[in-house]
Parts: structure tokens; sequence; C-alpha cells
């Protein structure tokens, strides 16, 4: 085998948000996770929710978002519009 060519492999400790912890091999010294086999809801047979937001707040702020950049969309497309030059006909149109 080639020299230097394989990744350093570690007895990697992995630590759970709920205080958890267990040794596994990674070539990642040390891991943090959110659900382990002790809190995970499947496991535990307890129903808690695991999302801080609900489906629909994450729905409705990416809805807010998107509408923001549209309206700043609108507004350069207008700004290109005026600014492009104009024909005598549509000059003396907007003077009468």
């Amino acid at each position: 085998m080639k020299a230097a060519v394989h990744p350093q492999y570690f007895d990697t400790k992995v630590v759970c948000a709920c205080g958890n912890t267990f040794i596994i091999g990674s070539t990642v010294p040390e891991i943090h996770v959110e659900l382990c086999n002790k809190c995970h809801p499947f496991y535990t047979g307890e129903q808690r929710f695991v999302d801080s937001a609900s489906r629909i707040q994450k729905f409705q702020d990416k809805q807010k978002t998107a509408a923001l950049h549209v309206t700043k969309k609108k507004e350069k497309e207008q700004k290109k519009v005026d600014n492009t030059p104009k024909t005598l006909r549509e000059m003396l149109m907007e003077v009468s």
C-alpha cells in the first residue's frame, strides 16, 4: 500500500445533547450529535418533538424572505426601465 494515502483513524468520542457519550471508530476525533439511542423517541417509546420550530413556521419564514427578494427584484427592474432612453413620441406623450 502507498504511504500517507489513507486518513488517520481515531477512537472517536461521540457526545449527545442529552449527555450520553460513547466511543466509535472514525476519521474525526470528536463528534457532537443531537440524538442518540438513549434519547431518540423511536428507542425510548416517548413521544416528544425534536424540532424547536414547527414546519409551518419554517415555511412561513421562507415565504417572507422570498417575498422580500421578489420586491427587490421588481424595484431593480423598474429602475432599469426608467433609465432607458425614450423616443420622441414617448416624451411628447408624457407632456400632454
